[in-house]
């Protein structure tokens, strides 16, 4: 399949902990999330199929629909940038968004305990996950601008 069986028992683990049947898409979408955080449904896509070419298209966006409403997988979307999907979920962690190429990249929450869920002003909403994004010029770009 692609990746080694003490991975494979922690994604069996991780679908069986919600109830979900344990299936080569699942398995497959799954590892290619763990080593392509923050990638599009296409790369998804691609990245499936080359270890696992019959699996479908359909299957696959089935696949993250069903991951993402299970809570395994989070869907982003930054803006008005394409959807991206990333298997790092449950820890209210925020991005940095790079304007010039689109690179994405984790950022935890530095203070205190998920400082981020405490609003200046809740609205009278109760409140259980804040996303912060970041928005910036990563570092390859800012050094290919210096050198233009």
């Amino acid at each position: 399949m692609g990746y080694g069986r003490d991975v494979t028992s922690d994604f069996e683990a991780q679908l069986r902990a919600v109830s979900m049947r344990v299936t080569r898409p699942r398995l497959a979408v799954l590892a290619a999330l763990r080593d392509h955080p923050h990638v599009d449904t296409d790369t998804v896509i691609a990245l499936v199929r080359a270890n696992h070419p019959t699996i479908s298209h359909q299957a696959v966006y089935d696949v993250l629909r069903a991951l993402t409403d299970a809570g395994l997988v989070r869907r982003i979307q930054p803006g008005r940038a394409t959807a991206r999907y990333e298997s790092r979920v449950g820890d209210n962690h925020h991005h940095v968004v790079c304007r010039s190429c689109g690179a994405i990249a984790d950022v935890d929450c530095v203070v205190g305990h998920a400082p981020c869920l405490t609003a200046s002003d809740d609205h009278g909403f109760v409140v259980d996950e804040a996303e912060v994004v970041y928005w910036g010029t990563c570092p390859d770009c800012a050094t290919e601008r210096i050198s233009q």
